[in-house]
């Protein structure tokens, strides 16, 4: 499995922005389709974004559309997540994701993950 470290969380107001990267290793990062995921206390982990092999086909969660863009660069092994316009119900523990396919958006549909990243927005 390709190996997945998260980073560039952290607190900042409604209305900012964030940017994670999920560097990859182990394996060759463009045969996997890369996802974000979050989860937040007491809830289950949900979809955010994902985007194919070589960038050019995304799907977002309806709650971000809009406000966040999914990127990768495979040259440097690493997917990035935009985040603007950031609301408090946006607070979460942000994970990379990756899988072969391009079929479901269920956590059980991508074998590998990073350890996470959070996420905290204030009002």
């Amino acid at each position: 499995q390709v190996q997945l470290v998260e980073s560039g969380g952290g607190l900042v107001q409604a209305g900012g922005s964030l940017r994670l990267s999920c560097a990859a290793s182990g394996r060759t990062f463009s045969n996997y389709v890369m996802a974000w995921f979050r989860q937040a206390p007491g809830k289950e982990r949900e979809f955010v974004a994902r985007i194919s092999w070589t960038g050019s086909t995304t799907d977002y969660a309806n709650s971000v559309k809009g406000r966040f863009t999914i990127a990768r660069d495979n040259a440097k092994n690493t997917g990035y997540l935009q985040m603007n316009s950031l609301k408090p119900e946006d607070t979460a523990v942000y994970y990379c994701a990756a899988a072969r396919l391009y079929s479901g958006t269920e956590p059980r549909d991508f074998a590998s993950w990073g350890q996470g990243t959070q996420v905290t927005v204030s009002s």
